[in-house]
C-alpha cells in the first residue's frame, strides 16, 4: 500500500465536497424536524431532486437551472407528504417510507433517458488571490458556490434558531403545538413551510451529487445519503453546528475510504465501502448511550412534539 499517493490538501478539499449533499439534506431535516414532524422521506426527495436537477441542467445547459429544479420538484414531493401529514393526519413514519419508494422509482422512470450523460461543468468560485494561498487556498478556496452556499445556510439556520422569532415560533410548535395554537400561531401553516423548506435542501443536496459529486445520473445513485442526514440530525442533537460535524464525519470517512482503495489497501473493498455507515452508526451509539449509571440520554434533546399529529380542537 502506497500511503504517499494520498494528499492531506487533496483529501480535506474532497471531504468538503462528499458532505456537502449530507449537509443541506440533514439541515432541511433539522428544520423540519424541530417544528414537530418526522419525515422519513428525505432519500427519496434527494433522488428525485438528482435526476430533475440533472435533466434541467443537460436539457438547457444551465447548472444554475440545474439547482433551482433539484429544489423545486422535491419542495414538490415534499408538498404531498405535507398534506397527508398535516391535513389528512396519516401517519408519519408510513408516509414517509412510502415518499422514499415513490422517489426511488419516480426518478427511475424519469431517469431512463439520462444514462451516460454528462452534465454541463459546474464552475469553480473565483475568490482571487485565496486561490493561490500555499495547501490552504487548494483545500478551502477552491471550490463550486454551492459548498460556500451550504456553509452559510448552516449558520443562517444557527441563528434563526437561537436569535429570531421566526426561529422561536418554530421550535414553539415543535415543543408544545397546542400552547402555540392557543398563543394564536399557525401550526399547521408553520409545519407545511418547514416541510416546503426541508423538500427544497434535500432537492438541493440531490441536485449536487449529480451534477458536482457524482458528474452523471445511474439509477438510486444517492446509495442511502438520505437515511445518513437522517441519522447526523440525531447525532447532531437537532443543533446546526453539530450536524455540520456529524457531515464533515461521514464526508472525511467516505473520501478516505476511497483513497485507501486506491492505495491498494490489504482489505477488501466490500468492508471500506460499507465502513462510513458502520462508523456512523458507531458514533450514533455513542452519543446516544448514557454518560453516567443511571443518567438519561442527556445529549439528546428532540423537540417534545416530533411526529405527533396537531388537530385543532373547535
Amino acid at each position: 500500500m502506497d500511503l504517499s499517493a494520498i494528499s492531506p490538501s487533496l483529501l480535506i478539499a474532497s471531504l468538503m465536497v462528499a458532505a456537502t449533499p449530507i449537509i443541506l439534506a440533514a439541515l432541511g431535516e433539522l428544520v423540519v424536524e424541530r417544528a414537530g414532524v418526522l419525515n422519513l422521506g428525505v432519500e427519496g426527495m434527494m433522488i428525485l431532486g438528482a435526476i430533475c436537477g440533472f435533466a434541467v441542467a443537460v436539457e438547457t445547459g444551465s447548472p444554475s437551472l440545474g439547482f433551482v429544479a433539484g429544489a423545486v420538484g422535491a419542495a414538490a414531493l415534499s408538498l404531498i407528504f405535507a398534506f397527508l401529514t398535516q391535513y389528512l393526519l396519516s401517519n408519519q413514519v408510513a408516509t414517509g417510507l412510502a415518499l422514499t419508494l415513490f422517489g426511488l422509482g419516480f426518478s427511475s422512470l424519469i431517469g431512463q433517458g439520462y444514462v451516460g450523460i454528462r452534465p454541463p461543468a459546474v464552475s469553480k468560485l473565483d475568490l482571487g488571490p485565496l486561490t493561490d494561498i500555499p495547501i490552504l487556498g487548494s483545500m478551502f478556496f477552491n471550490h463550486d458556490l454551492m459548498v460556500y452556499l451550504t456553509l452559510g445556510l448552516c449558520f443562517a439556520i444557527w441563528a434563526m434558531l437561537k436569535y429570531s422569532r421566526i426561529g422561536l415560533i418554530l421550535r414553539a410548535v415543535g415543543e408544545n403545538h397546542d400552547a402555540a395554537h392557543a398563543l394564536g400561531y399557525k401550526v399547521i401553516r408553520v409545519r407545511v413551510l418547514a416541510i416546503l423548506f426541508g423538500g427544497g435542501c434535500a432537492g438541493l443536496g440531490g441536485a449536487y451529487l449529480s451534477l458536482v459529486r457524482v458528474p452523471q445520473w445511474t439509477e438510486g445513485m444517492t446509495a442511502g445519503a438520505g437515511w445518513i442526514a437522517l441519522a447526523i440530525v440525531v447525532f447532531g442533537s437537532w443543533r446546526p453546528l453539530r450536524v455540520l460535524l456529524g457531515a464533515y464525519i461521514f464526508g472525511g470517512v467516505t473520501v478516505l475510504q476511497l483513497n485507501l482503495q486506491a492505495a491498494g489497501l490489504a482489505v477488501p473493498v466490500e468492508y471500506l465501502s460499507m465502513s462510513p455507515y458502520l462508523i456512523t452508526i458507531i458514533v450514533l451509539v455513542i452519543m446516544s448511550a448514557p454518560r453516567k449509571r443511571g443518567q438519561g440520554r442527556a445529549s439528546l434533546t428532540a423537540p417534545a412534539c416530533l411526529g405527533r399529529p396537531f388537530h385543532a380542537s373547535h
